[in-house]
């Protein structure tokens, strides 16, 4: 299948190695004076030009300059190959430039967002715009080769205007709209499309590429033909901001909303459209959502709060499905799964694309399984080296538990020592006392202290404590015990730890036990803990204690149950639940047990109560309970009865100081963290940046896999093939050589983007020269090798870079909707800035910069009317017949392909006979 969608992609480069060697041939005719038609003369000033070798910027030139027809064959073979070699270098360097690109953007900055209900979260969002620096940075990344290939022809050459540099930007931007475009529309699945999301970026990039070039046109054939003057050059370098600003507010939507506040509908009679006072509309659709979505209640929200909680949802549904998939996955691995699933699957930036291709194509293969098997093992050896536990040579003292209770009437309470660590076949002796808090020492409890003996090989020890009781209803009260003079039997010599005296035994805390004393002698009183308990949404099923204080004599039922708050019960927040707790003879503790139900939200504050109703006696005595009826509390009482009734309503159980709690469900710490590391962690700079040279050496020698994503979702690598290796091999030399250039981790990747945009200039110049030689060797013009090679091979990557993200995103955006971008960021940068700086020279010299409309003017005039077709017609593939800019019907989708290819095919064969004066140019 891959085959089949790539046979069209074949068949350009079939035709285009047969216009190669009908030039090839042509160069032949031309230097042996053979040339078979007669050219047209008198239309092109160029035309008399000689196609000799000039001295080029870096190189000079091969001598002697008229080599026999053997020497010219081997000369045309060495600047090939050479220009070849020199493409996939400037192809890996600008793989570290577009990291350092993708770095730069993904920073992230703090925002406060405030909800609709006045509460307040913050959270991380991009510092750059995606549209800004799909304009700025990543046409820059991608387009650095050509634009920097005009400024360097123009200034390498005493600021003389040249060929190869301008008509490579237009030749690299036909090969981009017909040729990229062509092969997205065609590699889309059957049965699937793409369409623009960001229709009004897409309008404003497309409107800018098509005036780029007329633009051009004027100032080469209109203005001032033949002369670029220092105005025209600062305008059209001007208009590189202008264009920028425009795609910004187009995809802010800025001016828009007070258009907003009106309602419309359709005359049925004239079928136009009224214009009525209303509410914000309802049913506009532009860029895939809803134009007035960012509104709420009549209130502006903020888009970074929307996009911010749209990560989060997506991310919690990833989980959740992987989740119902691998349940038996823990949750290490189900987060790894994710991290993968989301990277693969998320909207990634051009500059990933095409980060991806040239890494893929160079053998250093597939970024993202790389990442993920890197993770996946890190994450192993995590699991499988545990840091040892340092071997303790002192024996830690202390009590455990440190709380005890007991009742009043229990006679004893025995408390526990424990020894710890170090050596336990010494013999340790530790003090302990009673200490009064609360409760007094001769009244509550029993003075006591003593000495523990822990022996050889005991690890724990118990001693008593007597309680006494009486028939004085008090509260609840405590004493404490506390150990002291911890001494050990000296059996053997201390072990020698670097000379240092070394204790063997020490107290640890906690060396201070508290026991609570319960008075046995009232019903008791029934309270909870506390007032509100904030609870995690994943704890399942919580308990909730009811504590029996003051008291703790006879049977007592406590009925209780749950009520609705903002939590809803019956199986929405929490499972309703109600009964009666049953106290026994002695016993002061139960707990009620309900279900909270884990929908696993990422932010949740909902609340419900739980209610203790009035709790009564069960074993009350029959005299106890008549003095506390309505009717003996009527008549009067004699004073034996008034004493009695008074003790029984002393005993009488009642509820405490917390008798309804509130339950407060929050999300889980846990899933919320995991959400967030993961959303942390999908940031694309992670995958493609780098931290050290050491990283980047030796990702430079290692061969992987070029694999691509939708072969399994396991994020395992593959063995790397022939191919993978033979890549390797021939790019070592600039993967080794560019893993000097500093690491995109420092200065925010600042230093990696300023060193490889030298070094692409410094390979630029040589492709230059390189590509000027091996024209000027086979008879060709700058401008005809510029057009054909040069824009062939700067662009090879982007069309990979475009035809994976065609097949991997949801959208045609980063596929197609940048190309328009980079086409007017290319005029308006590359001609802008060099033909500025000429103009500014040569006026300083009082004399004006003077280019040749001649072929460029035909050029550009020739892509911006084919330009116009192929926008026109992926505007009309947005018919809902046909779905979208990419992919639809098979038929369509060929012919769509075919056409473009043949524009394309068309351009260059109507520039190339101009150039060579057979037909009739400006």
């Amino acid at each position: 299948m891959a085959w089949l969608r790539l046979q069209p992609v074949t068949s350009a480069f079939l035709r285009f190695g047969l216009i190669t060697f009908v030039l090839f041939l042509h160069g032949l005719q031309v230097d042996a004076g053979t040339g078979a038609i007669p050219p047209i003369t008198g239309q092109n000033d160029t035309c008399s030009g000689s196609s000799e070798c000039k001295e080029g910027v870096i190189l000079p030139i091969w001598y002697p300059e008229n080599p026999s027809l053997g020497d010219k064959i081997a000369r045309v073979i060495v600047y090939f190959v050479a220009l070849i070699y020199m493409f996939l270098g400037v192809s890996i360097i600008a793989d570290r430039f577009m990291a350092s690109i993708e770095v730069i953007t993904s920073q992230e900055k703090e925002i406060t967002i405030k909800k609709s209900n006045g509460e307040t979260t913050t959270t991380t969002i991009r510092v750059w715009n995606e549209t800004v620096s799909n304009l700025t940075l990543m046409a820059l990344g991608s387009s650095a080769p050509e634009i920097l290939l005009s400024l360097i022809e123009v200034c390498g050459h005493g600021f003389v205007a040249g060929d190869l540099g301008p008509s490579t930007i237009v030749g690299s931007a036909a090969f981009n709209m017909f040729i990229i475009i062509a092969i997205c529309v065609y590699v889309i699945p059957d049965g699937e499309t793409r369409k623009i999301k960001h229709l009004r970026v897409f309008f404003v990039t497309a409107a800018w590429s098509i005036f780029a070039y007329i633009w051009l046109y004027m100032i080469l054939a209109v203005f001032s033909p033949g002369v670029v003057q220092v105005w025209e050059g600062l305008l059209t370098l001007f208009f590189f901001p202008v264009c920028v600003i425009l795609a910004w507010i187009a995809d802010r939507k800025l001016f828009l909303y007070k258009y907003m506040h009106k309602r419309y509908r359709t005359d049925k009679h004239r079928g136009i459209i009224i214009e009525t006072e209303g509410d914000h509309p309802k049913g506009i659709e532009m860029d895939g959502k809803m134009m007035n979505s960012h509104f709420l209640d009549g209130n502006l929200v903020p888009m970074e709060g929307k996009e911010v909680d749209e990560s989060r949802k997506e991310m919690i549904r990833i989980l959740k499905d992987l989740k119902q998939k691998h349940p038996e996955k823990d949750l290490d691995q189900l987060v790894e799964m994710a991290n993968y699933y989301a990277l693969s699957h998320q909207q990634k930036s051009r500059a990933f694309y095409r980060i991806q291709a040239t890494r893929m194509m160079t053998g250093a293969g597939n970024i993202l399984k790389k990442h993920a098997a890197e993770q996946a093992k890190r994450s192993t050896s995590l699991h499988e080296v545990r840091p040892e536990e340092p071997e303790e040579f002192i024996s830690k003292i202390y009590f455990d538990p440190c709380s005890y209770q007991c009742l009043e009437n229990c006679g004893a309470v025995l408390l526990t020592i424990v020894r710890k660590g170090g050596d336990v076949s010494k013999t340790i002796y530790v003090d302990y006392k009673t200490e009064d808090g609360s409760a007094n020492a001769g009244a509550d409890y029993e003075f006591t202290e003593g000495t523990v003996v822990l022996k050889s090989g005991e690890t724990q020890k118990e001693f008593s404590i007597g309680i006494i009781d009486d028939d004085i209803f008090e509260e609840d009260e405590h004493f404490f015990v506390r150990l002291s003079n911890l001494r050990v039997v000296e059996t053997d010599e201390p072990p020698d730890l670097n000379k240092l005296p070394y204790p063997k035994a020490i107290l640890a805390s906690p060396c201070v036990a508290t026991v609570t004393i319960l008075d046995d002698d009232h019903a008791g009183i029934f309270t909870f803990e506390c007032d509100v308990i904030h609870v995690s949404e994943s704890i399942g099923v919580m308990e909730v204690k009811v504590l029996r204080t003051s008291g703790a004599r006879g049977t007592v039922i406590v009925p209780f149950r749950t009520v609705e708050g903002t939590a809803k019960g019956g199986g929405e927040d929490f499972e309703d639940a109600y009964g009666e707790l049953e106290f026994k003879n002695d016993e002061t503790v139960k707990t009620i047990h309900i279900k909270v139900i884990d929908d696993e939200e990422y932010e949740k504050n909902k609340t419900f109560f739980i209610e203790l109703m009035g709790p009564r006696m069960v074993d009350m005595s029959l005299q106890k309970a008549l003095l506390l009826t309505q009717e003996v509390s009527e008549r009067k009482l004699t004073m034996e009865e008034e004493e009695a009734k008074r003790i029984a309503e002393m005993g009488k159980p009642i509820l405490g100081e917390h008798p309804k709690l509130e339950v407060v469900v929050e999300e889980s710490y846990e899933f919320k963290s995991t959400v967030d590391k993961l959303i942390k962690k999908t940031n694309l700079a992670l995958v493609v940046g780098t931290h050290s040279w050491r990283d980047q050496f030796m990702e430079a020698i290692t061969v992987s896999a070029a694999g691509d994503e939708d072969e399994d979702e396991s994020g395992e690598e593959r063995l790397p093939s022939c191919f993978d290796y033979v890549m390797h091999f021939l790019t070592v030399f600039w993967k080794v050589l560019f893993a000097c250039v500093p690491p995109t981790e420092y200065c925010n990747g600042w230093a990696c983007f300023i060193v490889s945009i030298m070094i692409i200039g410094m390979l630029t110049a040589v492709i230059g020269d390189l590509a000027s030689h091996f024209g000027c060797t086979i008879g060709l013009k700058d401008s005809v090798t510029a057009v054909v090679f040069v824009a062939f091979g700067t662009s090879v990557p982007d069309t990979f870079a475009s035809k994976a993200a065609a097949v991997q995103d949801m959208y045609a955006d980063a596929s197609i909707g940048n190309v328009t971008g980079s086409n007017a960021v290319n005029v308006f940068l590359g001609i802008g800035l060099a033909w500025s700086v000429a103009a500014i020279y040569w006026a300083s010299k009082g004399q004006e910069f003077h280019v040749s409309a001649g072929t460029l003017a035909f050029s550009v005039t020739l892509f911006t009317i084919f330009a116009f077709v192929c926008i026109s017609i992926l505007l009309y593939r947005r018919r809902p017949h046909l779905g979208g800019e990419l992919g639809g019907p098979k038929g369509c989708r060929l012919a769509t392909t075919l056409l473009f290819v043949s524009l394309w095919l068309l351009y260059i064969l109507f520039a190339t006979l101009e150039a060579y004066c057979y037909i009739r140019g400006f």
